[in-house]
This record gives structure tokens, C-alpha cells and sequence, in this order.
């Protein structure tokens, strides 16, 4: 995950700040690096109207993965369908998580 970079609501961010707190959530919660890095990747970003931005993983963004990394890589990432991290507006992820209730659409 370090050094890499993506795009997340149309501009590109640097995905290889970890925070502290999403560290520690990660190991807390169980999500490995490389499945935030896929969530950073290939996710669906919302704002959370804190600026900040909810990155997860849908329908579409779960096919995009497949297209992208064959449907083995989807097959491996089942297990953590429902993770979702916020991303700072400097491109770090500040927190880690599992959601067990639909995000709300503003």
C-alpha cells in the first residue's frame, strides 16, 4: 500500500498514509492491508459530511475488482464485503471498520 496512489471522488490521493487509530482498528476488526488498499482501490466513496470519505464495497465496485483482478481475488474478499474506511482529505485513512446496517444515502 505504500507509495501507491488512486482516485477517490475524481481527484487522485496518496493511499500510503495508515494513521495510528486505523492501524490499531485494522488489527482490532481483522481487515488486513490489502484489503483496505482493494477498498481505497476499487471502492465506492461517499462523503460522510465531515470531510471525509466513506469508501466501500457495492455491487458495482465488487465487479470492478473482478474485472480488474480475475474473480478469484473477489472469491478471497467475500469474507470482508461489508469493511468500509474513511479517508482523510489528504488522502490517509483514519479509521477501519466492518458495517453490519446500509450506509445512508444523503
Amino acid at each position: 500500500m505504500d507509495g501507491d496512489t488512486g482516485v477517490l471522488m475524481g481527484r487522485p490521493i496518496a493511499t500510503g498514509g495508515v494513521s495510528r487509530h486505523a492501524r490499531i482498528r485494522m488489527q482490532q476488526r481483522c481487515v488486513p492491508a490489502d484489503v483496505v488498499a482493494q477498498l481505497v482501490g476499487f471502492g465506492t466513496a461517499r462523503h460522510d459530511h465531515r470531510g471525509g470519505v466513506v469508501v466501500f464495497f457495492d455491487k458495482r465496485s465488487r465487479r470492478r475488482l473482478e474485472r480488474a483482478a480475475g474473480p478469484e481475488a473477489r472469491r478471497t474478499l467475500e469474507r470482508w464485503a461489508n469493511a468500509y474506511a474513511v479517508v482523510a482529505a489528504d488522502g490517509a485513512v483514519v479509521t477501519v471498520g466492518r458495517r453490519d446496517r446500509r450506509f445512508r444515502r444523503n
